[in-house]
């Protein structure tokens, strides 16, 4: 329960990002700065927190190892799940990514046969926990009944370019980030695996900027402020909050996707947050309907969670009894 009320509480500054990103297009600014400044701008609140934990010798120890592992997976779990993004936010409002982002929920669960687990020296494949994707597509289905009302008044260029880019991302985030999450296994904490990532998916970043500079000019203050603020609350906060969370369940698909699951409620948070700054009015009845849909979904992940845990519990004593 502690890990999906983290994943929530990552969810509330995770959607700051659609928020800004909206505002930022509206007010014409380029997509390419909005993505490469986030990471720009985490680089060094990350190596003054993770220098002040003195662990900064490990994360260059980590990615000089595995140096072309940590590029691959730091790049897919960041460069392609943000960058899509903001592309994105180009061309659709806040409501139609943050809604179509959460095809992730479905998406992390569908990732579980690509990994394996080692059971007394055994490699497991993992499976799909069928439960856990019934219960993430009862919240897919809330999200798209938010999304119908709005979709009616959105052009087809709008919904192409709004939608794929977002489901690129949708799978980027939890293979990169489930895939750094092996690699380190267990060596570095959350704030060294972030400031690691964001390190070695420096790359991207660096052309992302130079092209923009090139075709764009110069970002204007504005978007540089809330580039600044996205990077700050949801890629230092967020992004720390919800790898602890992940890290602590990694072991458990089941757990994981309930984790993962809490990325729904962002399309909430985005929705309440566009109407208080940028004043979209309140959604229609079946928007709101989906919305209860959501929750729900949310609390059946939840007590199926609890379930799993009581069970484990019941599982480990057992076994101390026998010994």
């Amino acid at each position: 329960m502690k890990e999906i009320a983290l994943g929530i509480l990552a969810s509330l500054f995770f959607a700051v990002t659609f928020i800004l990103n909206h505002s930022m297009e509206l007010e014409g600014g380029s997509w390419l700065w909005s993505s490469s400044l986030r990471y720009l701008f985490m680089l060094p609140f990350l190596l003054i927190i993770v220098s002040s934990r003195k662990g900064l010798t490990a994360v260059v120890q980590e990615i000089k190892t595995q140096p072309k592992d940590w590029l691959l997976w730091s790049f897919v779990g960041f460069v392609l799940f943000y960058a899509p993004l903001t592309f994105a936010a180009a061309y659709g409002p806040g409501w139609l990514v943050s809604g179509t982002w959460q095809f992730t929920i479905v998406a992390g669960v569908l990732l579980a046969p690509f990994f394996v687990q080692y059971v007394e020296g055994k490699a497991i494949r993992q499976k799909v926990p069928l439960i856990s994707l019934l219960i993430s597509s009862i919240i897919l289905v809330g999200i798209i009944l938010i999304q119908i009302p709005s979709a009616k008044s959105v052009s087809l260029e709008s919904l192409l370019f709004g939608i794929f880019p977002v489901i690129i991302a949708a799978f980027a985030y939890p293979l990169g980030n489930r895939k750094m999450m092996d690699i380190c296994d267990g060596r570095l904490d959350t704030f060294q695996r972030v400031l690691g990532m964001t390190i070695a998916s420096l790359p991207g970043w660096i052309i992302l900027a130079i092209y923009a500079l090139a075709t764009v000019g110069l970002p204007s203050i504005s978007q540089m402020v809330q580039s600044l603020i996205v990077g700050i609350s949801s890629g230092v906060i967020a992004t720390v909050l919800f790898f602890i969370a992940t890290d602590r369940v990694h072991n458990d698909q089941g757990k994981l996707a309930a984790v993962e699951a809490t990325q729904s409620t962002e399309i909430l948070f985005v929705i309440v947050g566009e109407m208080l700054l940028l004043g979209i009015p309140l959604p229609q009845s079946l928007a709101l309907f989906g919305i209860a849909t959501i929750i729900v979904g949310m609390s059946l992940h939840s007590y199926y969670t609890s379930l799993l845990k009581k069970k484990s519990n019941i599982i480990l004593q057992t076994q101390e009894k026998i010994e």
